[in-house]
């Protein structure tokens, strides 16, 4: 990526969905201090609509990008907005904005609004391969679903973040996917809860349960030191941010989804060079917050 084009870039196409992906994008990039660029990567201009022009008082047609812009320069007025058209297809312009970009921000759920892909093709295809960190935002995503509940009437927005969630891989405790991590709960002043899952292959014959004999539990204890020890330099990196970990016997999606229902944002890495794998898959589909898939080598 080019430092000097650092933005959060959201893939806009008329949805729903992509409306709440690029208003989260916008907290994003306000919260981080960076521009936001909107692209349109279909193949023309999608449901041109009548929109008042509000500074002559007159109407004028506007393509999906321009009434994103608009939307959105009101919404957060302090916010620098990029917004570009491409007639390129969408998977290709999308991976090289991601190339340019700080983070990539796509719509999940409903449909994609791209010529050509049904729902949740260009999410997956662009996740599986961009070389920066991709976030997936559910369609319904709304500013106050990433903060903690309010009592006695208080503004939502002044609620503190959820948690921010990482799952990750003690054989592939990556810096990139770790340092995400990490800066994104330290940007909302949220915790951060790193989620370590670990199984032992089933015998031959026999259904899978939790293991309980002294060599897997010496197992598990291991694990936590070695994810302890993992974690000891970003915590004096991030002095600030409360971490907690957990170590827990299971598949990775299955305990990941648990906890996307008490975070902001859930964060989970892929290998450079290789696509998303099921657990990755599921989180993208059923998370029930945004999803970052972070590349790592």
């Amino acid at each position: 990526m080019n430092p000097g084009t650092r933005t959060i870039t959201v893939g806009i196409d008329g949805s729903r969905a992509s409306l709440d992906a690029a208003d989260w994008a916008a907290r994003e990039a306000r919260r981080r201090r960076l521009p936001l660029r909107l692209l349109h990567a279909a193949p023309g201009p999608a449901g041109p609509a009548r929109v008042p022009e509000a500074d002559t008082g007159t109407d004028h047609t506007r393509t999906a990008l321009d009434r994103a812009a608009i939307q959105l320069s009101y919404a957060h007025p302090a916010l620098e907005i990029i917004a570009r058209d491409t007639d390129t297809p969408a998977v290709p312009a999308l991976l090289a904005a991601a190339a340019e970009a700080e983070t990539l921000v796509l719509g999940s759920r409903g449909s994609t609004g791209f010529a050509g892909f049904v729902v949740g093709s260009v999410a997956l295809a662009v996740t599986a391969r961009a070389e920066s960190p991709v976030v997936v935002v559910r369609a319904g995503e709304l500013p106050e679903d990433e903060r903690m509940p309010t009592v006695d009437g208080a503004a939502a927005s002044t609620a503190p973040y959820l948690p921010v969630v990482l799952g990750l891989d003690l054989s592939h405790p990556a810096d990139d996917l770790i340092g995400y991590a990490f800066d994104r709960a330290a940007v909302r002043s949220a915790a951060l809860h790193v989620v370590h899952t670990w199984t032992v292959p089933p015998r031959r014959g026999h259904v899978p349960v939790v293991p309980m004999d002294g060599a897997t539990v010496e197992r598990g204890r291991g694990t936590w030191q070695v994810l302890t020890s993992t974690l000891q330099p970003w915590r004096h990196k991030f002095p600030r941010t409360t971490v907690s970990e957990q170590v827990i016997y299971g598949h990775p999606g299955h305990h990941l989804l648990m906890a996307s229902t008490r975070a902001g944002l859930l964060v989970t890495g892929r290998r450079a060079g290789e696509g998303l794998d099921r657990s990755a898959h599921a989180l993208i589909h059923h998370a029930m917050c945004p999803v970052a898939v972070v590349p790592y080598s």
